[in-house]
C-alpha cells in the first residue's frame, strides 16, 4: 500500500518558491507564504522565496538562477497558470524542461476537483525537469496551493514515501528507493 513509512530516514529537500504575479507583495503573497510554510513544517530547506512579474523573460531567469545553485533541487511556482492574456508561466518554464511529468497534472486536477469541482480545468498546472532539478507549477489561488501541497506535494517531496518519491530521482538521494 503506497504511503510515507516513518521508519525511514527523512531527508529534507532544498526547495525554491517562487510567486508569479504582476500585483503580490510579500505582505499579499499568501499562496507563496502557504508554500514556504508548508515546506518548512515539513522539515525542508527553504533556499529562496522571490516575487517576479509575469514576464517570460524574467520568470526563466530567475528559474534558471536556481536551476544552477546545486542547493535547488525543487522549485515550486505559484501564478500565471491560467488563461488570462498575462499568464504565461507555462510559456516561459515548459521550453526548458528536458522532462515533463504529465502525471503532476493528472494528479492535481484530481485533487482540486474535490475543491473547485470544474473549474479546475482553468488551470494549467505541470511539472517537469530541468537539469537535475524539478519544477512543479501550480494556481496562484491560496486554496489551489493548499491542494497542491496537501493533496499531492507533501507526499510526492517526502523521501519515505514509498514506492518511491521524487526524492530517489535527485542526483544525491539516487539508490533510496527500493
Amino acid at each position: 500500500m503506497p504511503g510515507v513509512d516513518p521508519s525511514l530516514e527523512f531527508h529534507p529537500l532544498g526547495i525554491s518558491v517562487l510567486t508569479i504575479s504582476d500585483t503580490r507583495t510579500p505582505e499579499t503573497d499568501t499562496s507563496g507564504g502557504l508554500l514556504v510554510e508548508r515546506l518548512t513544517g515539513a522539515g525542508h530547506h527553504l533556499i529562496d522565496h522571490a516575487i517576479v512579474t509575469d514576464d517570460v523573460q524574467v520568470i526563466r531567469r530567475r528559474v534558471l538562477d536556481w536551476v544552477a545553485d546545486p542547493r535547488v533541487e525543487i522549485i515550486l511556482t505559484t501564478g500565471g497558470t491560467g488563461f488570462s492574456p498575462r499568464d504565461v508561466t507555462p510559456e516561459a518554464i515548459r521550453p526548458l524542461f528536458s522532462r515533463e511529468m504529465e502525471g503532476f497534472s493528472v494528479v492535481f486536477h484530481q485533487v482540486s476537483f474535490g475543491t473547485v469541482g470544474v473549474s479546475t480545468l482553468q488551470s494549467r498546472a505541470f511539472a517537469g525537469q530541468i537539469g537535475d532539478a524539478f519544477v512543479f507549477s501550480v494556481p496562484g489561488s491560496t486554496g489551489a496551493c493548499r491542494d497542491a501541497w496537501d493533496g499531492v506535494l507533501a507526499q510526492e517531496l517526502d523521501s519515505r514515501f514509498r514506492p518511491c518519491s521524487i526524492a530517489g530521482n535527485l542526483p544525491r538521494l539516487r539508490g533510496i528507493c527500493p
